[in-house]
């Protein structure tokens, strides 16, 4: 017998692993296999090694959530109320089921965002995307909550971590009353690809699924945190979804975590500086725009920062910094991406009627993607 985890249950364990190994240690296997390892799970009570799975994270006694399991037809599903029982017939596509562990497994990363976009918005599953193909993972924790629309963490269960950018320099009193800027998360490997996204979405043909398929239109890879992923959301996404429609600009668009290798005059004018890596790059405006975040307020960091900006300049880049407040500063954003557009020589226009409250939706459905509170 086997187990074959999905949608919620395998996200969390995809979250777990990618925060404790900082890539997915899971193996591929062929097409055949994923079909007898379909077949085979039949879930009865001497079947599930509920300790395995809790070990995983994808199960956990003590919450209200339902293990979630892939069963290829009704024959196979067992009376148990701690599962939640999925059928899925249909031949799956290649790399739709991972190897976990003896006898487990579980739906693959680019299969897991598919099953979890059902009937879900855009930008939330947008969010998915960006941080499956990026270097960033969110805890585990923080699944549920978002799956549910919910805030995560709640009051002071906030969870720390060494990358993190999440109060700010606010006082404890705005902290009761602000939203955060930033979300928990880890460094590690992508789980995914975009070329795997795609051919996933070439099998979810449901309408159903039509968020999913249109996030994975949007979605680049590269992204290294949730501030990076809700910058380049706000400022790439076409002006119909509430985005400012960078990424229909020439040369790409707009690039993720770009390298930029300095010359010679740009060396010296960095002190030393061999390179830049630009968070947001827009190729034909020439701009690097940067997640201006609490790290790069240290003396240090804004030391580093200046030589790296001066060797920019002397690559002819412009530099344009967005900080936390502007994040949330519609009107603010909406001049960074004027700017692109005119360095970029494309005129901005808006060809739709009520921008402003689309971009506004636009930017609360993204953070709710993180489990961020609306601005």
């Amino acid at each position: 017998m086997t187990t074959v985890i999905s949608h919620f249950s395998a996200l969390r364990a995809i979250r777990r692993a990618r925060r404790a190994y900082s890539a997915l240690p899971w193996s591929s296997i062929d097409s055949e296999q994923q079909a007898q390892a379909l077949a085979s799970c039949i879930p009865n009570n001497d079947a599930i090694d509920f300790g395995a799975l809790s070990i995983l994270d994808a199960w956990n006694e003590d919450d209200s959530e339902l293990l979630d399991l892939l069963v290829s037809n009704e024959g196979n599903r067992r009376p148990d109320k701690r599962l939640l029982q999925h059928i899925l017939s249909a031949p799956l596509p290649e790399g739709a089921i991972m190897h976990v562990e003896a006898d487990i497994y579980a739906t693959s990363p680019a299969m897991t965002a598919m099953l979890c976009s059902k009937n879900e918005s855009v930008a939330k599953t947008l969010m998915l995307l960006m941080e499956l193909v990026g270097t960033y993972s969110l805890p585990p924790g923080a699944t549920y909550p978002i799956a549910h629309d919910d805030i995560w963490p709640k009051g002071d269960g906030y969870e720390a971590t060494g990358d993190l950018d999440c109060l700010g320099n606010q006082s404890a009193a705005e902290q009761q009353n602000e939203t955060r800027y930033e979300q928990a998360h880890y460094k590690c490997e992508p789980a995914t690809t975009i070329e795997e996204l795609e051919a996933v979405a070439r099998f979810a043909k449901s309408s159903s699924y039509a968020s999913f398929r249109t996030a994975v239109k949007l979605a680049r890879a590269g992204s290294a945190s949730p501030a990076e992923s809700l910058m380049f959301a706000v400022l790439g996404a076409p002006m119909r979804f509430g985005g400012f429609g960078c990424c229909s600009l020439p040369m790409g668009g707009l690039l993720l975590n770009h390298r930029i290798d300095f010359d010679t005059l740009a060396v010296n004018m960095s002190s030393g500086i061999p390179y830049a890596i630009c968070d947001l790059y827009c190729p034909a405006a020439g701009v690097d725009n940067e997640y201006n975040g609490i790290g790069h307020e240290l003396q240090n960091a804004r030391i580093h920062d200046g030589n790296r900006n001066n060797g920019l300049k002397a690559m002819g880049i412009h530099v344009l910094v967005i900080n936390r407040d502007q994040m949330k500063d519609l009107v603010a954003l909406e001049a960074f991406a004027q700017t692109m557009h005119r360095l970029a020589g494309v005129r901005f226009r808006y060809r739709i009627k009520g921008y402003r409250k689309r971009q506004a939706a636009w930017l609360n459905a993204l953070r709710a993607g993180t489990g961020l509170a609306p601005v």
